[in-house]
């Protein structure tokens, strides 16, 4: 794996998936555009989608084949009720899945919610050379998931390990 002594900034993209949020009033994604700039990464794009498989599935085909994007973020459209259907959208798309991603974030949100944190479907996974982390669609849960899980690993200098490392890696083995 990659090391790096310095921090490297990453191209990241954030979808709201939300059949009743608008540009004025994202609150998470605004709260996750403003976490990754403020650290130094950049913001590669940002939408918003309703919460249609094939909707989201459309963006974020598009964000993964497009190699200067290297992470993703969503938020919304992992619970039980409506038309929650992130997971549903994403799953397909995961050259691999990153397990422990929802199992880490449920257990730091049960400090915060108690049990409601089972009723979270937060995925994680790696498509195409692109990291993308799937979070509630809450404000609360998107600082959890930034400042507990997500900002260390797309951090180049967090150790022991972190994806940026793995990111460069994947690159490599498909150049040669």
């Amino acid at each position: 794996m990659a090391a790096f002594e310095h921090f490297e900034p990453l191209n990241i993209a954030v979808l709201t998936v939300s059949d009743t949020r608008s540009v004025d009033d994202d609150t998470s994604g605004d709260c996750l555009a403003q976490n990754l700039t403020e650290v130094g990464h950049q913001l590669a794009a940002r939408e918003i989608v309703k919460d249609d498989i094939y909707a989201i599935r459309a963006v974020l085909s598009q964000w993964i084949a497009d190699k200067s994007i290297q992470a993703v973020i969503t938020t919304g459209g992992t619970g039980f009720t409506g038309r929650d259907s992130t997971p549903e959208a994403v799953l397909p798309l995961f050259d691999k899945t990153v397990e422990g991603f929802g199992e880490l974030f449920r257990a730091i949100s049960h400090d915060e919610i108690g049990t409601s944190t089972i009723q979270s479907r937060a995925v994680a996974g790696l498509a195409n050379e692109t990291v993308i982390f799937c979070v509630p669609g809450s404000t609360s849960a998107c600082k959890t998931a930034w400042d507990n899980i997500i900002r260390d690993q797309l951090d180049s200098t967090y150790r022991p390990c972190n994806f940026v490392g793995v990111l460069s890696t994947i690159a490599k083995q498909k150049k040669s």
